[in-house]
């Protein structure tokens, strides 16, 4: 094979793309991985952080599945809160602040290090396709420079580069995140194959001089007493050595909001020369002063960058503003009088594809071999994007090693409700995940992941001999544990005592400690001094049994609801149906499923316009259709 010969070839070195091309070179492919620039390869241009709402529970999937993200977020962790702790245990996601180059500089290492994979500094600026015999397939690549690369798989993940342009005011400038240069000729090469594109819009907040902040005004936040690794690879003990750096909090102000309202007329959103559509989960600080003016105050995060770096980030600032404006926004916030700006906030527009011209597996239905992940699918964020370039890159190894597809269903993950959704429903804006997108969140907890999604990541290859035989070891233990707790009887006598100083309702004859543990108020630990032959295990295993136990019948109903999804799941429809000539489909469900066309009556079920009466006429025409 020479240097331009490779099977995959995987543009764009951020999230999504590394995890695209770490999995394809680690499933024994030649994988080559362009970017721009090396020096952004991992790159976090907007907020230095992992995990948060929802995106904490896809970073502990791609670790279960395999990938990268989770380990490398623990190893350059400044601080780690697990928020919603107040809530239940569906809803309680981690998130860390992480130093930023340090990550970048891991992330890049990694890449460099691993066999069969290349990166290289380079611009693709068209996608080559084989159009032999009428079908559409991948063949390479064109870098600028270095010319031709042939290709038997392109994985696009071009995140904000695509066309990139930035707006500070009335500065406009064609770049990409952080003044790196933009990716300009991809998008007429998508274009010319088909290829329906879409223009978002996402920001980033000023970065501030930490000496020129008054510390003291602001509210402090600390991290979390005990570390949970994102990783199974992290060494748990390690990470909680690390002497966690304080984040703080802010708040805008009437004053703030008066010299945003009286400069909304010099911001490129309002003044109409930013035409992407942003973010509704993560809008700019114009934006939200606008569309919540009952509000008289806006909370602000103010997080440090990484050790070594007197850059502050201000979460909840993001801006297009002219940089006069963000200098007097900023100055009228309590201990920000005498701030500094560093670099200065930005709006940056961007071009992403539609994501229903995908597959479930995230390759594009009528171009074989080409496959889209990240922002480049319309989603938002780091997380989001490294779980697609995992998925994509997974399933790019798969078709050219001849091995089924990884289709995750809803059910299994949050990885697999982002792209179901994506794929079935579209979007119109940046899409973002939430613990309230799925339908079954009791299911996707964050202390069960490893249970929900290593098999598949071990069927994928990425899960090796000596990680999987833990896997199985943590998974009798959790067995072991809840057979224990469900046969475990106490009496009344030993039992009472500790249960009345709790608050709780004495017993009048024997209780298993499992049905104690559903009690409110009753953990695992605290049952510790009546559970006298209780065996040693590790947090983790006795979470997700406390979990287990606690919410058991809430746990069964999903699981039945599951079961009945994963049937229609499994009643596949034809790629060569056409919805137009079914007779009783209205013809706005037609349209929808013609466009669309679902894998299955499952995800035929989900697409927006297509009801429950158009399902039954979809089960009666399969069942009138002759088996082939």
């Amino acid at each position: 094979m020479s240097q331009y010969d490779f099977d995959v070839a995987v543009i764009g070195a951020g999230h999504a793309g590394i995890e695209a091309a770490l999995a394809c070179a680690r499933c024994g492919l030649e994988t080559a991985l362009f970017t721009i620039s090396l020096d952004g390869v991992g790159n976090m241009p907007c907020n230095p952080s992992v995990g948060g709402s929802g995106k904490g529970h896809l970073v502990f999937e791609i670790d279960a599945l395999g990938g990268e993200m989770g380990y490398a977020a623990d190893c350059v962790t400044l601080q780690s809160r697990t928020l919603n702790t107040g809530k239940g245990a569906a809803v309680r996601s981690k998130r860390v602040q992480a130093d930023r180059r340090r990550y970048s500089a891991l992330m890049k290492h990694t890449v460099e290090e691993t066999p069969r994979l290349s990166l290289i500094q380079s611009e693709i600026t068209e996608i080559l396709i084989d159009e032999a015999g009428g079908r559409k397939a991948v063949c390479g690549v064109m870098a600028s420079p270095g010319g031709e690369y042939r290709a038997r798989a392109v994985i696009v993940c071009t995140g904000t580069y695509l066309g990139g342009l930035t707006h500070t005011g009335d500065v406009c400038r064609r770049s990409g995140p952080d003044g790196l240069l933009p990716a300009e000729g991809l998008t007429a090469s998508l274009e010319k194959y088909g290829v329906r594109t879409m223009r978002f819009k996402t920001g980033t907040p000023p970065r501030i001089h930490k000496d020129s902040i008054d510390f003291s005004a602001l509210e402090i936040q600390y991290g979390e007493d005990k570390i949970t690794p994102f990783s199974v690879r992290t060494d748990a003990a390690r990470l909680n050595s690390i002497e966690q750096v304080p984040c703080h909090v802010v708040y805008t102000n009437e004053r703030t909001h008066e010299i945003i309202r009286a400069n909304l007329g010099r911001s490129p959103l309002y003044s109409g020369k930013i035409h992407g559509v942003g973010p509704r989960y993560c809008p700019s600080i114009e934006d939200k002063v606008v569309r919540f003016s009952d509000k008289p105050r806006h909370q602000l995060f103010v997080e440090p960058m990484g050790d070594g770096c007197d850059e502050i980030y201000l979460q909840g600032f993001s801006s297009s503003l002219p940089a006069d404006v963000q200098y007097e926004m900023l100055r009228s916030l309590q201990g920000f009088e005498e701030a500094r700006i560093m670099r200065y906030a930005y709006a940056i527009e961007y071009d992403c594809c539609d994501p229903t011209q995908l597959l479930p597996t995230l390759e594009f239905k009528e171009i074989s071999g080409l496959y889209g992940a990240g922002q480049f699918n319309g989603s938002s964020g780091y997380e989001e994007a490294a779980a697609q370039g995992l998925v994509a890159g997974i399933n790019a190894a798969a078709k050219l090693c001849g091995r089924p597809p990884m289709i995750l269903p809803r059910y299994s993950s949050y990885t697999g409700t982002l792209i179901d959704d994506l794929v079935t429903k579209g979007t119109a804006e940046p899409y973002r995940i939430m613990t309230s997108r799925s339908e079954y969140r009791l299911l996707l907890r964050q202390d069960n992941t490893d249970l929900r999604l290593t098999e598949y990541g071990r069927q994928a290859g990425l899960i090796d001999d000596e990680r999987y035989a833990r896997f199985l070891d943590k998974k009798k233990a959790e067995e072991d544990e809840t057979a224990r707790l469900s046969k475990t009887v106490v009496s009344p006598r030993a039992a009472n005592p500790l249960l009345i100083s709790m608050g709780q309702t004495e017993i009048h004859s024997g209780a298993t400690l499992a049905e104690l543990l559903r009690r409110p108020g009753i953990t695992y630990s605290a049952l510790a001094p009546i559970d006298t032959a209780r065996p040693r295990l590790d947090d983790g295993v006795t979470e997700t049994v406390e979990t287990e136990i606690k919410y058991a019948g809430y746990i069964s109903r999903q699981l039945s609801d599951a079961e009945k999804q994963k049937k229609l799941e499994t009643r596949r429809l034809p790629d060569d149906i056409d919805y137009t000539k079914i007779k009783g489909l209205r013809l706005e469900a037609a349209q929808k499923l013609q466009a669309v066309r679902p894998a299955s009556i499952g995800q035929a079920a989900r697409i927006s316009g297509v009801n429950p009466a158009d399902i039954s006429v979809l089960v009666i025409y399969l069942s009138m259709k002759p088996k082939d």
